[in-house]
């Protein structure tokens, strides 16, 4: 190796004899450089710059090596032929500067392409990710996207000074047996929408498949749970009021509860599956808290 990208670079070197083979970039683009040719021009002119190539003997070579004060040497002996060496080697040095620029730019070229690719192809997972997490019927977060919510929620705090209401539809499945499944459909994004609408800007309302919904609600104390459940069954109640057929939305029934940080999701999801099932029995159209009997 004669000389080598990134060390500095003092002198120029005159190829008499043999060639040499120069690596222009780290894409491992060479250039084949002959006899009467010279290289490192910078180093002459610049005098101690990192050298921007790197340069191996093919085979035997001889080179001569001039540094600045050969340089003056034969400005003083010979300035005329001094002076057409020089023209002819700096044109070749410009030209391989500018071989290297345009291969830099289509190397740049292909790395934004890749570059905007791999952004076009996170942003498309971004998507796709979001649409996994998401009910398709309803525009709510499903079961993934609620799993996702609690895990972020676990991150930043316990699950402490939240409660869960657990929404199941009354008599759904005579909706769909009279008006059909597309009634039964807009029945659901009816709930999904008033659920929403009930929810403050910390609370999360999901479908967690079928006719079943929750909605966790950021509320330290028991009375503010209920007032949430109380504030959706008197909506519910509301709308009934109306007659419409087919019905645009149903009777609702309600568990809630209190998510104690200790049993977390699984045992407050428990909870509420059971409140649920007791507002069920006793009628439907109706809250049940999970410690009631």
């Amino acid at each position: 190796m004669v000389f080598q990208r990134g060390e500095p670079c003092r002198t120029l070197f005159v190829i008499t004899a043999g060639e040499l083979e120069v690596e222009l970039d780290d894409g491992g683009a060479t250039e084949r450089v002959g006899a009467g040719n010279a290289v490192c021009e910078l180093g002459l002119l610049s005098g101690d710059v990192p050298c921007p190539a790197t340069g191996s003997a093919l085979f035997e070579s001889t080179l001569v090596e001039l540094d600045g004060r050969d340089f003056g040497r034969l400005v003083a002996d010979d300035a005329a032929t001094l002076c057409g060496f020089l023209q002819r080697t700096f044109s070749q040095a410009v030209q391989r500067e500018h071989v290297l620029g345009q291969r830099l730019r289509m190397h740049n070229a292909t790395l934004q392409a890749a570059l905007d690719r791999l952004q076009s192809t996170a942003e498309q997972l971004g998507r796709a990710e979001v649409l996994i997490g998401t009910d398709e019927l309803t525009g709510l977060p499903n079961r993934r996207g609620l799993e996702r919510h609690l895990a972020e929620l676990r991150e930043t705090r316990p699950l402490d000074g939240l409660g869960l209401l657990l929404v199941d539809c009354d008599r759904f499945r005579a909706v769909n047996s009279v008006h059909g499944h597309a009634a039964g459909d807009r029945l659901l994004q009816a709930v999904a929408h008033l659920l929403v609408s009930v929810a403050g800007t910390d609370d999360f309302a999901c479908r967690l498949g079928g006719d079943t919904f929750c909605l966790l609600v950021s509320a330290p104390e028991r009375a503010n749970v209920l007032a949430h459940a109380d504030c959706v069954i008197a909506t519910v109640q509301g709308l009934l009021q109306v007659p419409r057929t087919p019905p645009l939305i149903c009777p609702l029934s309600i568990g809630a509860c209190l998510i104690d940080p200790e049993g977390g999701w699984r045992s407050a999801h428990a909870q509420a599956t059971e409140a649920l099932a007791r507002a069920k029995r006793r009628g439907g159209n109706r809250v049940e808290w999970a410690d009631a009997r």
